[in-house]
């Protein structure tokens, strides 16, 4: 059976679906039915979530599995926030709050200096 495509891949739009039918007794249903939110997800940002999903919300573990950096999770975390259709949680507040997590991560010994460096280089371009 195909995937459901989620956007146009001629024009990037919604994709609605028309049609629905029972696959036991073949009733159907026409009319015009909303996707899921997160049929809006490309490949790539459907797997990060099942990952984040899998990890429980850990960005340490989620970092570990995909085998990125703590800043590329963040992003990737927002930019699936913003293709769900809600606005951008990452305000300077955020990153302060980050900011604070590297360098207490840094003093209780749980990462290296070149690591907070790297992590709060990252997020100069979040």
């Amino acid at each position: 059976m195909n995937q459901i495509v989620g956007t146009c891949p001629v024009c990037s739009d919604e994709m609605r679906v028309v049609r629905l039918r029972c696959r036991a007794c073949d009733t159907a249903l026409d009319g015009s039915f909303e996707l899921p939110r997160f049929l809006r997800l490309a490949p790539e940002q459907l797997y990060f979530v099942e990952t984040f999903i899998h990890n429980r919300g850990k960005i340490k573990d989620v970092e570990e599995e995909l085998g990125i950096s703590y800043p590329t999770v963040v992003a990737r975390l927002d930019e699936v926030v913003v293709a769900l259709g809600y606005e951008s949680a990452a305000d300077e507040s955020d990153l302060s709050e980050t900011r604070h997590k590297i360098l207490d991560e840094l003093s209780e010994g749980r990462i290296d200096a070149a690591e907070a460096a790297t992590r709060l280089r990252g997020l100069q371009g979040a």
